[in-house]
């Protein structure tokens, strides 16, 4: 198996798509090595295992709305785009979503993936609970309450299995998308924080040469005041890709014309699956107040970096309080880089790009490629070393470990240990 960009192919022995918890539960059991996947989505080897990886995708297909407890449950497997469609249906939503509405609820999670909006955090905030297959094949839920809860939301797969999750809704709401061009780059460093907010989720899309940023994307509640320009940036007079060239009709619904958050939160529309994706990516998190300085750091490679690049995407997030999420108690801002598939080129580069990256506190992606040797992640995250500590008592054996997850948390002890 490969993973959705094509560019790693997984290293498992043996492959199984389990129907019920209960076969997840043995299989975890009799394992001495095991990885979940979900939709593949990830571009490095954070899932990846030399023992068993277990799809989740076979399992049934819940999504079981609580009106009373304003939740909804659902199983690990389930995309996005599947769950906001039910829950539309029965006028609720959820906060924010991804770029792609096609990725996997559980994965997503897992390794902190996010939408946009200074006030909008990660996906992970919307959990209410999560039922978990530990490394015995115990099956346990846990809450908001639970001590251990703050450390499995965003976990990289090392607490265990993640089979069903309980999400927090909202009622449904409207909003619109606008895409505006031109914007300046030294009103853009001036005015960061003022243009990132000025609507529920804004994303900056560029290659960081020239004097402005090509397109900026604006995703308006429905009460919110459209806005016809911005700090010089004009608004375009047809639907963009954010890719130049490229057609928008994969694309959500532009030009201000009102919609359902669903159909509007995502870059791109449900019904266009995308296949294998030509391209890698990395991204790279770090304070908020810091971004005009770590854009200009990025932009002094831009000679560098362009020729790799297709696209990067500028985003913010609100703070939460996930021991390994990116945005643990920080307000940030997320560079993204969406690469061309030139990964010995790009794997050649990123380094530089993550030195400069450095005097900021940059926290890399745990789904995207980085540079473990580069990091101090006990640094970086303050409960590093609990999480650690929790792995290690949860996970005696290192079922759940591979290479990557070494790399970061320090080498495990031998399968069956």
């Amino acid at each position: 198996m490969k993973n959705w960009a094509g560019n790693l192919q997984y290293s498992s022995a043996a492959v199984h798509r389990p129907s019920s918890v209960s076969e997840v539960q043995e299989l975890v059991a009799n394992a001495s090595r095991v990885k979940a996947l979900g939709s593949r989505h990830s571009f490095n080897t954070v899932a990846d295992t030399s023992g068993t990886h277990i799809l989740l995708d076979a399992l049934p297909q819940e999504i079981t709305l609580s009106e009373d407890r304003k939740t909804v449950k659902v199983s690990g497997g389930i995309s996005y785009g599947a769950l906001c469609r039910a829950i539309e249906e029965q006028g609720y939503a959820i906060h924010n979503l991804a770029s792609l509405p096609h990725i996997s609820v559980a994965g997503a999670i897992q390794t902190g993936t996010h939408g946009s909006g200074v006030k909008n955090p990660s996906l992970a905030e919307a959990v209410v609970s999560l039922d978990v297959v530990r490394a015995s094949g115990e099956l346990v839920t846990l809450t908001r309450d639970d001590p251990e809860f703050a450390a499995t939301v965003v976990g990289l797969g090392a607490m265990g299995i993640v089979t069903g999750l309980e999400l927090a809704v909202r009622p449904s709401f409207g909003m619109r998308q606008r895409v505006l061009t031109g914007l300046p780059w030294d009103r853009a460093l001036t005015d960061f924080e003022t243009i990132a907010s000025s609507a529920y989720s804004v994303s900056f899309f560029t290659d960081y040469t020239g004097d402005s940023i090509p397109q900026v994307w604006l995703k308006a509640l429905g009460t919110e005041t459209a806005l016809p320009d911005l700090f010089g940036a004009t608004a375009a007079p047809a639907a963009l890709h954010p890719l130049p060239g490229m057609s928008a009709e994969n694309c959500t619904i532009q030009l201000d014309e009102p919609g359902k958050w669903l159909d509007r939160l995502p870059h791109f529309r449900h019904e266009f699956t995308p296949s294998n994706g030509e391209e890698l990516q990395s991204e790279f998190i770090l304070p908020l107040t810091d971004a005009p300085a770590a854009l200009q750091a990025v932009r002094a490679l831009a000679d560098k970096l362009a020729p790799l690049l297709f696209v990067s995407e500028i985003r913010t997030i609100a703070a939460d309080e996930f021991w390994l999420s990116p945005f643990y108690q920080q307000q940030s801002v997320a560079l993204h880089f969406t690469w061309k598939p030139l990964q010995d080129d790009v794997e050649a580069f990123l380094p530089e790009l993550e030195r400069s990256l450095q005097p900021f506190g940059s926290r890399p992606h745990w789904g995207k490629l980085f540079t473990p040797s580069l990091y101090d992640f006990a640094a970086l995250y303050p409960r590093f070393e609990d999480f650690r500590a929790l792995v290690e008592a949860n996970d005696p054996q290192g079922k759940f470990r591979n290479g990557l997850l070494d790399s970061v948390l320090g080498v495990a002890a031998p399968a069956g240990k």
